[in-house]
């Protein structure tokens, strides 16, 4: 379309293009502004003159001199055009719509991120320019629709109820013209900053204070995009460029994990163990951070949801070795800690779970507990050695998860505890004795079987090792009508690898 009839779309006057300096972009995009705000019928027209005027004009008409009202005039339509395609606003305490409340979203998406997309375009070609003017009219308009530009393509990014696959190849074509004009070699520089020549300033701080206002207490569960947003961000920067933003994402964090919505509490646990793995450990015990956290997780732990305790304690994991000094072979005892409470709580609720799914979770994650503990789990063995036989007998499914994971978590005891293990051998080798004649009997896969029969066989052996032979010695004396052709070779195996 040529200008003129761009010009007369959008209701201004003839020669407006030829106004001097900055006053013709900046009437242009405060007149389609005005209209857009004020006229609903309009707003796709609209949008698609504006993309015809952004792919139609120089730029040096684009992007004149730098003033105040030049950057208002581009940051006020950007606004206008992300507003128009912005989630509805959620009322209900649950901060949840159904999914036909955003069946008009991805169109409009669609429209708005066709129209940034040719600004970035146009934005980064400026920046390129052999004319100093325009090349820096183009960084600092970068730096004032930056953050926004960022926001609403990751908006529309991710996988939700509110985007399609279109609006969503959109968003990422935004979201990488973004990085391309701003001269970023990826979306972490783009993020952080270069640190070529001590320049570490990126977008991430501006984007954070873009969500801040959206995260608080009161009001973050009105528009159900912040939440992935804010998590989006977050996970994209890591160390060592996370400590500098901390007093930002850790509060935002906190506050998710501690809704009473289970998708929103696992959000916030990822998020929190994000946190924890990239920055550094007297950053977060800092202030007491990490005892603030330390107890929003430990109340986690009461729940019965198995998606939440399975990210639960892998955070828990991570976040003890910050609270807690690494355990020493030498020196005094070690007093309990609370690798100790949390471990004790773990015990405890396995003893009493059935549910198959946590049972898994439990013994998936037990075995994390012991390597950082070390010989600290001395203090547990009489509890884990109960737990450790009542998971080996019961069966839980085809894969036998929660069997194998208890296996591995026994041989790890074995390893670590072995001066305490030669007073238990009588109980564990029962237990191992009697699921080795279980399983040759369960319809189980053949792969699977031997697996279970190996790493059975393993601890057994380090159970001898412990005991200084003695173990071998009592399965000389088990009778052969008694057990399976494959519980026996089991045990002849056993004599044979220590030449018995």
């Amino acid at each position: 379309m040529e200008l003129a009839h761009t010009l007369k779309d959008l209701s201004l006057a003839e020669g407006s293009e030829n106004s001097s300096g900055a006053n013709s972009v900046i009437r242009v995009l405060s007149q389609t502004r005005q209209r857009f705000v004020a006229e609903e019928s309009v707003k796709p027209s609209l949008l698609k003159t504006t993309l015809e005027l952004l792919q139609g004009r120089e730029l040096r008409w684009l992007f004149p001199e730098w003033s105040s009202d030049f950057r208002a005039a581009y940051v006020e339509v950007v606004g206008c055009f992300t507003e128009y395609a912005a989630l509805p606003v959620c009322d209900s305490d649950s901060g949840v719509l159904p999914a036909s409340s955003y069946e008009q979203i991805p169109p409009k998406a669609e429209a708005v991120g066709s129209v940034l997309l040719a600004l970035t375009a146009q934005l980064g070609e400026a920046v390129r320019s052999s004319d100093s003017a325009v090349s820096g009219t183009g960084r600092a308009l970068l730096r004032a629709l930056g953050p926004t530009l960022c926001v609403f393509s990751i908006t529309h990014l991710q996988l939700q109820p509110w985007t399609s696959e279109v609006s969503r190849t959109c968003a990422l074509k935004l979201l990488n013209s973004t990085v391309r004009a701003t001269g970023s070699g990826s979306l972490l520089e783009l993020l952080c900053g270069k640190e070529t020549d001590g320049d570490q300033t990126g977008m991430l701080g501006p984007i954070l204070d873009t969500l801040q206002p959206e995260l608080t207490k009161d009001i973050w569960k009105r528009n159900q995009a912040v939440k992935h947003v804010f998590s989006w961000v977050l996970v994209q920067v890591r160390r060592p460029w996370l400590a500098d933003y901390l007093e930002k994402v850790f509060p935002p964090s906190l506050l998710i994990s501690d809704d009473y919505r289970t998708d929103n509490k696992i959000l916030g646990v990822h998020c929190l163990h994000h946190i924890v793995l990239n920055v550094p450990a007297a950053d977060l015990r800092q202030f007491n951070r990490a005892q603030v956290l330390y107890h929003a997780l430990f109340n986690h732990l009461y729940t019965s949801d198995a998606p939440l305790i399975q990210v639960v304690l892998p955070c828990m994991v991570d976040l003890l070795s910050v609270l807690e000094k690494p355990h020493v072979q030498s020196g005094p005892p070690r007093k309990p800690n609370h690798f100790d409470d949390v471990f004790r709580l773990i015990l405890t609720h396995m003893e009493m779970e059935h549910k198959l799914a946590l049972r898994r979770i439990y013994a998936s994650s037990l075995l994390l507990f012991i390597e950082k503990m070390g010989i600290g789990i001395a203090r547990h063995l009489k509890r884990l050695e109960r737990v450790i036989v009542g998971y080996l007998e019961v069966s839980d499914g085809p894969e036998e998860k929660a069997r194998l994971s208890t296996l591995e978590v026994l041989e790890r005891t074995i390893k670590t505890a072995w001066p305490r293990m030669e007073c238990r051998m009588d109980v564990l080798s029962k237990s191992l004795l009697r699921f080795l004649v279980d399983i040759s009997s369960e319809p189980l896969a053949p792969e699977l079987r031997e697996e279970l029969m190996t790493r059975a066989s393993r601890c057994l052996l380090l159970l001898d090792h412990c005991s200084q032979g003695k173990l071998l010695v009592l399965l000389k004396d088990v009778d052969s009508s008694c057990v399976s052709d494959s519980v026996l070779k089991c045990i002849q195996n056993l004599g044979a690898a220590q030449g018995v």
